[in-house]
């Protein structure tokens, strides 16, 4: 049975589940009169998700449950619709190119090929030394084989 939506005389708005071959008038609930059809209200809240891209569907034996049938089913079905959903719609398809790493310093953004190689990570700064640090811990003894 499809829902209909109706209002009284008195202004009182409802939903109702009513067959198809009723008659287009129902009985309000909040104050009995006759109550015509009105055209539905549009809903615009919704979204549509195009599913997990390639690199968000998982990876390993134990992401797919270790290999649950009905799982890796659904995972090809949600991938399936989503290569359909690429091709019709360019913005969709990401980065194809190849992962060459993915963990420790990459996990949050993975290396791919073509990409710069990283900059190499900075020299330790020396320790910091000043003037009141070493008058406050005296003179310094002097180390065996050196001149004085």
């Amino acid at each position: 049975m499809p829902l209909y939506d109706y209002r009284c005389p008195a202004g009182h708005r409802f939903e109702q589940l009513a067959p198809i071959a009723t008659s287009a008038q129902q009985d309000c609930p909040a104050c009995g009169q006759a109550s015509a059809k009105v055209p539905s209200r549009i809903s615009l809240g919704g979204h549509a998700d195009p599913g997990l891209a390639m690199d968000q569907m998982p990876q390993t034996w134990r992401g797919t449950y270790e290999g649950n049938p009905e799982y890796l089913g659904q995972l090809r079905r949600q991938w399936n619709d989503r290569q359909k959903l690429e091709e019709k719609y360019d913005e969709l398809r990401g980065d194809r190119r190849p992962v060459l790493a993915h963990e420790g310093h990459y996990h949050a953004a993975p290396l791919r090929a073509g990409d710069p190689p990283p900059a190499p990570p900075a020299p330790p700064a020396p320790p910091a030394t000043d003037a009141r640090s070493a008058t406050a811990a005296g003179p310094t003894a002097p180390q065996p084989g050196s001149l004085p």
